[in-house]
């Protein structure tokens, strides 16, 4: 069955007593519960504390405070694994650089876990063949790493990886040395592995309790049942891809979370919430948090029509650029304000000319209302 983590106030700092510097959870510790089965994502820009808070799971790395815990959800055994190393942790650990052994077939480098173990022969054999079937390399067991491409190679790690049966795999941006299409074609096979492998008992379905870090949020709109966005070592909000995407908490979480536009306006009334623009009035669905907001407008949410009307955002077309599936229009509104907007599958009608007046509107549920800070 899989396994459930709980990590309670855990905080990490650098550095002598007089001049510790916080990495990860100052003004309190971080706090989280990842499910068992779950494919949680990690997910911020470089230097929030990411990857020092998934060595501090595996153990690479010792937590100046707090708690790690790993629960057995068949039998409900909870071990406290703050301060035990890496090996006393059952987990499985994917690096950026593969880290395969040259000289070893790729057999060889998938068994070395299990060699460390002393597991017989013939179940070493066994569970080397089902991890490199489970990643679709059965065919490439007699090769040796640099006989294969860069996606192979992840695959060998992720088989080298999965192949001890960890309680818990730790994948630290596994897919950022490959190209883009690459990268696209592994997200949908990594999820299916990390939902169809064996955990520690060796039994049971679920798949396995996965945390991965990433700064690609493509990646983890595409692939976690739920993410944790971080910045400057601390936890900023939780939630499923589509929770986040639709409901940021602040500017942080939706300027990061894909592309947004952002455009100062004020509540003038409610029933339904009409905010007051420099460009014209929006309708919000959402409730305001103060009387002066910040409303965060998705691209692909607003909507773009020739002339100038009554309802909406006035502006002028300023270009088009037409990337084959979408058209990216840039507008500027009255105001001076400039904001993107995404037409899917565009045709030959919606690429007007640059200059024209135009009056863009959204739905009241893609109006996002945010603090302004």
């Amino acid at each position: 069955m899989p396994t459930a983590i709980a990590i309670e106030q855990i905080t990490k700092s650098f550095g002598g007593s007089a001049g510790s510097v916080p990495t990860v959870g100052p003004g309190g510790g971080v706090n989280l519960k990842i499910e068992p089965g779950e494919l949680f994502f990690l997910l911020g820009p470089s230097g929030c504390g990411k990857t020092t808070l998934l060595r501090m799971i595996a153990g690479f790395t010792e937590p100046t405070s707090g708690r790690i815990a790993f629960t057995d959800t068949a039998t409900g055994a909870q071990r406290d694994v703050t301060t035990l190393p890496p090996n006393k942790r059952n987990t499985g650990m994917v690096f950026q650089s593969y880290a395969l052994w040259p000289h070893m077939t790729v057999s060889a480098n998938v068994a070395f876990g299990l060699t460390i173990r002393k597991v017989p022969k013939q179940e070493l054999n066994t569970r080397v063949r089902e991890a490199l079937d489970l990643v679709q390399m059965g065919q490439f067991a007699d090769r040796k790493p640099n006989q294969l491409s860069g996606g192979q190679q992840q695959r060998v790690a992720l088989a080298r990886a999965l192949v001890v049966r960890p309680d818990v795999l730790l994948l630290d941006e596994p897919l950022s040395n490959l190209d883009a299409k690459l990268r696209i074609e592994l997200r949908s096979e990594i999820r299916r592995i990390c939902k169809t492998a064996r955990t520690g008992s060796g039994s049971g379905s679920g798949g396995i309790t996965t945390v991965y870090v990433t700064h690609d949020q493509k990646e983890a709109l595409s692939m976690a049942d739920r993410v944790a966005i971080m910045k400057l070592g601390q936890v900023v909000q939780i939630g499923s891809p589509s929770d986040l995407y639709h409901h940021p908490k602040n500017r942080f979480v939706a300027e990061f979370l894909g592309e947004t536009n952002f455009l100062n306006g004020r509540v003038v009334a409610d029933n339904p919430t009409t905010i007051e623009t420099a460009a014209g009035q929006l309708i919000s669905s959402r409730t305001p948090p103060a009387a002066d907001v910040l409303c965060s407008l998705r691209p692909e949410a607003l909507c773009l029509s020739e002339g100038h009307s009554a309802s909406g955002l006035r502006g002028t077309l300023i270009e088009t650029m037409y990337l084959g599936e979408i058209a990216q229009h840039t507008v500027e509104i009255i105001g001076g304000t400039r904001l993107k907007v995404a037409v899917l599958n565009p045709g030959p009608a919606t690429l007007s000319p640059p200059g024209r007046e135009v009056t863009l509107s959204a739905a009241p549920m893609d109006v996002v209302l945010l603090s302004r800070e």
